[in-house]
Order: C-alpha cells, then structure tokens, then sequence
C-alpha cells in the first residue's frame, strides 16, 4: 500500500500550488466583489493544461484521471471556490460523455474542452425536482430522425459562459413516470434554436461563475446527440458518483486555506501578554480541523483512485458518498472556527474568512446535499456494500 503520489501528480501538485499562490489568490476577493467572470484564469488554466486534466489523451487531455484533476482543485480551492468551480466545470458536463459517450461526441465535444476552445455545463436539477430527480419535467418527445426537448433547467453552474450542455430529460410517454428507464442524457447546443439563458441566481458565495436557468423550447436535437442509451438515468447517477471526490476536493482545500490563514494569524496577535496561539484552547481546534483536513484527504484520493478505476457504480458508492460528505462538512466547520479564531477580524472583508465562510455551505449542497450523501452511505451499509466481516 503506497500512500505517496506518482512523480508524475507529485509535480502537477506542486506546479499548480504555485499557480495558484501567484495567479488565483490575488484575484479571489476581486472576483467575489465583482462577481464577473474571471476570463484571466480560464485562460492561464488552459494554457497550463489544467483544463484537460481528466481528458484522456486520445481526446486531446493530459490524463490525469480524477485524481489529477482533485488534486488540483484542492490546490486552488485554497483561495478561490469559485475558480475551483472552473476545472470542476471541465469534468461534471462531460463525465456522462466520457462514460457513455460515442466516439463521434468525444471528439467533437470532449475534446474542445480540453483544449479551452469550449466550455460546457450541467442540466439535471428543476425548480421541483432537486434531490428529487425522477420529479423533473423536461420533456424530449420523439419526432422523425430526432427529439424535441421543451423545458427548464436551473441551478446550472457555468450556465452563461457554457457553449453546451449535458442535459436529462424525461422520455418516456408519461411524464409523470418515475421509472430509471423514462429519462435519457442529451448534449444540447447552445447555438441551437430554442436553447436560452434564462435568470441567473443572486448567490451567497462562490460568485463569479454564474449559476441560472437553462430554458429548452421546442428544441430540436438529433439522434446522434443522445447519450448512451434512451432511458440512461443510470448514466446520470454514474456521472455524479464519479464526481464526489471533485466536490470533496474543493472542499479539502478551502479548509486547508482557512486554516493556514487562521494559523499565520493567531501566531502573529498578541493578547493577553502573549500570542493567541499560545493558548491551548486554541491550540486544541487547530489540532482537530488538521485530523479533519486528514481525514477527509484519505477518503477523497481513496474516491479518486477507485473512480479513476471505473468503481462508481452502486457497490462503490459509500466510499464514494463519505469522501464527498466528509469534506464538505469539513470545510463548513473550518470556515466557522478560523473564522471565531479571527474574532472581530474574521467578519470583515479585510480577511478571507468571511468568503471562505460563504463558499463553504454550497459545498454541502451541490451535487447530492449531505444528507443525500449519510442516505447513500446508509443504504451501502443496509446492503452490505459496505461491510466490515
């Protein structure tokens, strides 16, 4: 059992921690205040490769699996979730393409991603249909050599910027039907006609990125556009279990960030005829959130490397959920007790706290909420996919 990183993810961790110290701190504050899109990073993510991390390279990507891609996530995570949010971007619309994709559809939309020619986005949450998934009310009718897709698609992270989308909608002739076999992954683009941007969201944190509607109205799109099967809701599960460890890493590195600040902090505030750090009350929630930061980097490279392998589907899935769960909550904690640690200073916006504080929560609720995650890891138990004899 080998716990070290590959030469190979050892240097890209160090390459992009430099990348992120020198390009993606300055900017977090300026884009959170802002919230405009920070087209600078895109383009120094893609001119160091770290848009094709994922991306094998027969489709023009490094091949770094999901590993490389947390792994520089959690890096940059450190001082900007919402740039974090870009390489995620590179993997959760074109996950279901890479699993279950054509050759014909790898090439022509996995492969501009890599190489920062296109981005793209992720439609499977509707205003009703949340957790809920088999509630949503896309409909794709079948007409001739094709489908008409009408419908609305929200909370889509990277919706404005997104030159195409990954989108599941309802197949079968009942829309009420709640059966995995009623909904199938459809890639849409956003030129075509009938596809637009509706409301974009006002968010709490990770602004910069902008999160909206996706409005589909008599769209039409071809057969070749559909991916996997019809009736593949089970491509849509596989896509978002292989994606936890990416979650998980934004979250690591947020909780990395917050506390290295509040670390630096404390050792340089004098109280009390001494440094606050000096305090073993302090001393001793500086120890737990690292055996949390630990602990939730165990579980999330363990994830990577079991999704790199193909192991998400239903009997991997609680290592998968607790990386996910773990980190997550991990950094919500984090974000709260640097920031007490800061005291009065930690709620002004003279320190990172308060952003880390914001970005933290959407963590827990984006792709499948913690308790979505505790039911999973429930449910593996229940079933003894997760057994200890």
């Amino acid at each position: 059992m080998n716990f070290e990183l590959s030469p190979e993810l050892a240097e890209l961790q160090q390459s992009v921690r430099r990348l992120a110290q020198d390009k993606v701190k300055p900017r977090a504050r300026e884009i959170d205040e802002s919230n405009e899109y920070p087209q600078d990073l895109f383009e120094i993510f893609r001119d160091a490769g770290l848009l094709g991390l994922v991306v094998p390279t027969e489709y023009g990507g490094s091949g770094g699996g999901i590993l490389g891609l947390a792994i520089a996530i959690e890096e940059v995570a450190k001082y900007s979730n919402s740039a974090a949010l870009m390489l995620l971007l590179t993997r959760l619309p074109t996950g279901p393409v890479l699993i279950a994709g054509s050759e014909h559809q790898k090439h022509q939309y996995v492969a501009p991603i890599a190489a920062g020619a296109q981005r793209a986005a992720f439609g499977l949450s509707e205003p009703q249909a949340g957790s809920d998934v088999m509630g949503m009310r896309t409909r794709a009718v079948r007409d001739g050599d094709g489908w008409v897709l009408n419908g609305v698609k929200c909370w889509m992270s990277g919706v404005v910027q997104a030159d195409w989308y990954c989108v599941f909608a309802k197949t079968s002739a009942d829309p009420a039907d709640r059966s995995h076999d009623s909904v199938t992954c459809f890639v849409v683009e956003r030129s075509w006609d009938g596809v637009e941007v509706g409301a974009t969201d006002r968010k709490m944190g990770v602004r910069g990125v902008d999160t909206g509607e996706l409005l589909l109205h008599d769209v039409r799109v071809p057969d070749e556009n559909v991916v996997g099967a019809v009736g593949g809701f089970r491509l849509a599960m596989l896509g978002l279990n292989s994606m936890r460890p990416v979650v998980a890493a934004r979250g690591i590195g947020l909780a990395e960030g917050a506390l290295m600040y509040a670390t630096e902090y404390v050792q340089e505030r004098a109280a009390f005829g001494k440094t606050i750090a000096d305090f073993q009350g302090i001393q001793w929630e500086i120890a737990k959130l690292a055996v949390d930061i630990e602990a939730a980097r165990m579980l999330t490279y363990r994830a990577a490397w079991l999704a790199d392998q193909g192991k998400f589907t239903k009997e991997w899935v609680p290592y998968l959920s607790m990386s996910k769960y773990h980190a997550t909550e991990v950094a919500v904690r984090a974000s709260n007790v640097c920031l007490q640690l800061l005291g009065a200073a930690g709620y002004m916006k003279d320190h990172p706290m308060e952003l880390y504080y914001r970005d933290a929560k959407q963590l827990t609720i984006v792709e499948g909420t913690s308790q979505v995650q505790l039911g999973l890891i429930a449910r593996g138990v229940l079933d003894r996919d997760l057994w200890w004899d």
